[in-house]
C-alpha cells in the first residue's frame, strides 16, 4: 500500500482551501499529500458568495457589489455595504485556481477514486478505496454524514437548500450594481422562503430559490418560484444558462467529538458552515488557516475546536427557527429594517466585541430569543 502523510477524503471547498494554505505556507514542501475523490472538478456545480474588505481571492472574483437589496413583503431597503464589497466566486474558477496551484507541487497528488471508507489504527490510518488502499499519517475528513446529526436531538437541524437559475433576459431588468441579498416577498408557505438574485449585467443574473427549512421539496416547487418570480420582475423572454443546486446543514453540533488524534473532520463535516447563515465561503477561509496554524504546533487533531460565544447566538438562532420556522422573515427583517449593515455583517463575521453583540442582538424579536435561552438553561 502506498502511504502519504496526509489524506484527504473528498475535494470541495474545505479540502482544497486546506491544500492551497497549506502551500502558501511553504511548511509542507517534505510532506506526502493524497486528495481523493469521485468528482474530478472539472464542472461549474455551485456559486460562493461573500462579504469582504479586503482583496481575498479577486482574482478569481467574478463580480463585485457594493449595495445589497433586503426586502419583505412590507419594505424594501438598500443596504450600503461599505467599507465590505459582495463577491462572487464561480466554483469553476476556484477548482481550477487551486488545481492549477497544486500541479506545480511535486509532494501532491489528486486522484479520481471513490472513497468507501476510512479508519485509524493506532499511530497511522488507512484508506480505501473502490479500487485500491492507502495509509498515512493524518486524514482530513471532508464527506459529510447527515445521520450523525439526524440521529440526535441535542441540537437541531435546519437545512438552506436551494435551486438557482443563471438566465440571460431580453428585457434590461437588472441592475448590475446591486445584488439582492435577500428577498422574503415570496410566499412563506409556513417556512422561511426567500429570493436570492445576483445580476452581472442588465440582462443577465443567478437567481436562486432558498429556504432555510427542516425539509426539501420537490425540483419542480423550486423551479415553479423562480418561473413566478421572473415573471414579477417583467420578463417574458429569456433562456436559462446554467442551473445549480444545493443543500447545507444548518447546526450547532459538536462535530469536533468525532475527531481522533489523526482524524479531522472539516467543512460541513466538522461543523464549518456559519450555522446561522450557511455561508461557508468566508468561514472555510479562516478555518483553514487556523487548521494550518494548529498544525504547526499540535498533532492531536482531538485538541482543534472552538465553542464561543457566536457559537451560543448560533445555537439560540437555530433554535429559534427550528421551533417557529415561519417567522424568518420577521427575524431577518427586524434585523435588517433599522440596523446598521456594516455591524451586523461584522456581527456575522464573529468579528464584533460584546458591546457591538448586544447592538445587533437587540434589534432581534426578543421574545423569541429569551425563550430559546430559556430552553436551553434548563433542558
Amino acid at each position: 500500500m502506498q502511504h502519504y502523510h496526509y489524506i484527504f477524503t473528498g475535494s470541495g471547498l474545505s479540502a482544497l482551501m486546506t491544500v492551497y494554505e497549506m502551500i502558501l505556507s511553504k511548511k509542507f514542501n517534505d510532506k506526502s499529500i493524497l486528495i481523493l475523490d469521485q468528482n474530478p472538478k472539472k464542472n461549474n456545480d455551485r456559486t460562493w458568495c461573500f462579504w469582504d474588505e479586503k482583496q481575498s481571492f479577486d482574482e478569481i472574483v467574478s463580480k463585485k457589489w457594493d449595495v445589497a437589496l433586503f426586502a419583505d413583503e412590507n419594505f424594501r431597503r438598500d443596504l450600503d455595504l461599505h467599507p465590505n464589497k459582495y463577491k462572487m466566486i464561480r466554483g469553476l474558477d476556484f477548482y481550477n485556481l487551486v488545481f492549477d496551484l497544486i500541479s506545480k507541487q511535486k509532494n501532491i497528488r489528486f486522484a479520481n477514486e471513490k472513497v468507501i471508507d476510512f479508519e485509524e489504527l493506532g499511530n497511522h490510518c488507512v484508506v480505501k478505496t473502490e479500487t485500491q488502499n492507502y495509509t498515512c499519517n493524518k486524514i482530513f475528513n471532508s464527506i459529510y454524514n447527515p445521520q450523525i446529526v439526524k440521529n440526535q436531538s441535542k441540537y437541531p437541524l435546519l437545512q438552506q437548500h436551494f435551486i438557482g437559475w443563471f438566465i440571460q433576459s431580453e428585457e434590461k431588468v437588472f441592475i448590475p450594481a446591486k445584488a439582492t441579498f435577500m428577498d422574503f416577498s415570496v410566499e412563506q408557505k409556513g417556512n422561511t422562503r426567500f429570493m436570492y438574485v445576483l445580476p452581472t449585467s442588465e440582462t443577465e443574473a443567478l437567481l436562486e430559490y432558498t429556504l432555510f427549512s427542516k425539509d426539501l421539496l420537490t425540483k419542480s416547487a423550486y423551479e415553479n418560484e423562480i418561473q413566478d418570480y421572473i415573471k414579477k420582475l417583467g420578463i417574458t423572454n429569456y433562456k436559462i444558462i446554467e442551473k445549480e443546486q444545493g443543500n447545507i446543514p444548518m447546526t450547532c453540533y459538536a462535530f469536533w467529538k468525532h475527531n481522533t488524534k489523526n482524524i479531522v473532520n472539516i467543512g460541513s463535516a466538522g461543523g464549518w458552515t456559519k450555522a446561522s447563515t450557511g455561508y461557508t465561503f468566508a468561514n472555510t477561509i479562516k478555518k483553514s488557516k487556523a487548521l494550518i496554524q494548529f498544525l504547526s504546533k499540535e498533532t492531536d487533531f482531538r485538541k482543534f475546536h472552538k465553542k464561543d460565544k457566536f457559537w451560543l447566538y448560533d445555537l439560540l438562532f437555530i433554535d429559534v427557527l427550528f421551533r417557529r420556522n415561519d417567522l424568518g422573515s420577521t427575524v431577518f427583517s427586524a434585523l435588517f429594517k433599522k440596523g446598521n449593515p456594516t455591524l451586523i455583517f461584522k456581527f456575522l463575521d464573529e468579528e464584533t466585541s460584546f458591546w457591538e453583540d448586544l447592538q445587533v442582538i437587540w434589534k432581534c424579536p426578543k421574545g423569541l430569543f429569551v425563550r430559546a435561552l430559556l430552553g436551553r438553561l434548563f433542558s
